[in-house]
Parts: structure tokens; sequence; C-alpha cells
């Protein structure tokens, strides 16, 4: 772990350690080319021969070096030698989940059809260049000002067929811990999942501390489910999610939706779009 002041690579000094995953190092880093502060992963020093690891990162800062939209973390560059580093923009604001924790009753249901249209905004975007975000969670997104981003791309990957429970245990979907076929649907349950914490204060599933997440076929990523979590089983499995209530009814059957056991029953995002533009003033309509 390299301590404030000290150099992650030529033109980015450390301003602060900022989180250590299974694989991962991130930090806020002073940038010399662009004047500023920025946040950069790399891995951690006893993971560098760690060649998965070093492919998915990799994987992540071309993703997201690729896509340009206003909510999703921006990346601004990836470096490859020595050791691979993605460095991405700073994001002020806090997450969807602190958000929640200081409005434990839920946030106004207006902020929740806006939180809506950002994240659909995003994944349409993402679901454009073929590639799913199979991670979509209150921690997942930073909300700011009254715009929301979404961040960590790190199990994005395009449409198929993965082991089962790729993702985060309480905030997969049906299909995702069961492993089947995996296809946009599954990125709408994710949504669906964010809106019913923020409109309800509560999530919709919460056996369990919902921290884990498998990546690929190949075994556990930075962080995985635990042994008490699998035991239990996946609760989107046994029971449906309790209904939304508590907010206008218009946004408790959007939220409602999306948590559809059969993925075939969940709208489209410009279909979720198309019943949240109401319930936020001054949203404009898709046009797709």
């Amino acid at each position: 772990m390299i301590s404030a002041g000290g150099r992650l690579a030529p033109g980015l000094t450390v301003i602060e350690h900022l989180s250590r995953t299974r694989r991962l190092d991130t930090y806020e880093v002073w940038s010399a080319e662009r004047a500023c502060s920025c946040v950069a992963k790399t891995l951690r020093p006893d993971r560098r021969q760690d060649h998965r690891a070093r492919s998915a990162l990799v994987q992540e800062g071309r993703l997201l070096r690729e896509l340009t939209h206003p909510h999703i973390v921006r990346g601004y560059e990836l470096r490859l030698e020595p050791e691979p580093i993605v460095v991405m923009e700073t994001l002020d604001g806090e997450t969807v989940a602190h958000l929640v924790d200081r409005h434990p009753g839920g946030v106004d249901p207006e902020d929740v059809a806006w939180l809506g249209l950002h994240l659909a905004s995003a994944l349409h975007h993402l679901h454009g260049h073929g590639v799913l975000h199979l991670d979509v969670k209150p921690s997942n997104v930073v909300a700011d000002a009254g715009r929301a981003k979404l961040i960590d791309l790190s199990l994005a990957r395009p449409p198929g067929r993965y082991r089962p429970g790729v993702g985060t245990w309480c905030n997969l979907s049906p299909e995702q811990a069961r492993g089947d076929a995996l296809a946009p649907a599954a990125d709408v349950w994710g949504l669906g999942t964010v809106l019913y914490e923020a409109a309800t204060g509560e999530p919709a599933f919460d056996e369990g501390d919902g921290s884990g997440s498998w990546t690929d076929d190949s075994g556990p990523s930075d962080t995985w489910h635990t042994d008490e979590q699998l035991a239990a089983g996946y609760p989107q499995l046994e029971r449906p999610a309790p209904p939304c209530t508590g907010v206008p009814d218009a946004l408790a059957a959007a939220i409602d939706a999306c948590l559809a056991a059969d993925s075939g029953e969940r709208p489209t995002l410009p279909q979720l779009a198309a019943a949240l533009v109401p319930l936020a003033p001054g949203a404009r309509a898709w046009d797709v």
C-alpha cells in the first residue's frame, strides 16, 4: 500500500488510499497532467501475477474509456505498463447506500423517479455497447447535486450464460442466482433493487450482508458470497420482493415490475423510462 505523498506511477501522486479489496487497491491521486485529483485503480502488490485480475482490470479500463455518458463514471486513462492502472474522475456526493442511511424512511419520490431515469439511461447506453453491468446496487451509484452516476464495471460482460451467483447476493436477479442465460432484464432487476431501497429505506432482500459477488466461471471476485449466505440460498429464488409501499402508486408499480421473478415480465428500459417520466417534473420522454 502506498502512503500519501508516494508515487503510484509517473505523474500520479497518492493523496489517500481509499479502499482495498481481494485483488485491487483504489487511491485518490493527484494527476500532474490534469492538475486535479482523480481516482486510480490498480492491482494489489500481492496480486500482480494474477492474470485474471489483470485482464479484468484492463477490460474495465477499456470499457470506461469507450463509454462516454453523463451517468457513468468517466474513465480518463488506462496505463498498461509496468502494471495496469485505471484513472477515473473523482466523484463528489455520496452513494445511494449512504443516502438511504441518512433517510431511513426513503427519499423523496420525485428524486427516486429521477434516479431511475438516470440509471436507465446509463444502462441503455451500456447495453447498446453490447455489455451488461450485472452489479447494479445502491453502493455502485453515486448521487450528487441531482445527478446519479453508475460506477464499478468490474463485473460487466456481454449477455450470455455464466456461473450461478454472478453479482451481489441480495441484488442479483433470479437468473443470475440460477446461472441462466443473462440479458438486459438482469440489469433491470438490479435497477429495481436500487429504486426499491431508495423509495422505502429498506432492501428488497435483506438476509445476510449482501456484500459478496462472483466474477466469472473461474472463481471468486474481489469479495465473495459468505458460506452463511450460500447455505441460506438466494431469497429472490424463494419469494417475491415485498410490494413497494409508501410511495405514489405509479412509482410503486414501476418498481414492482422491475422485480418480477420472470425476466420476460420486467419492463424494458424504454418502458421503465416512460413510466417514470410523468413522476419526474421536467423530465423528457425518450426518443428511441
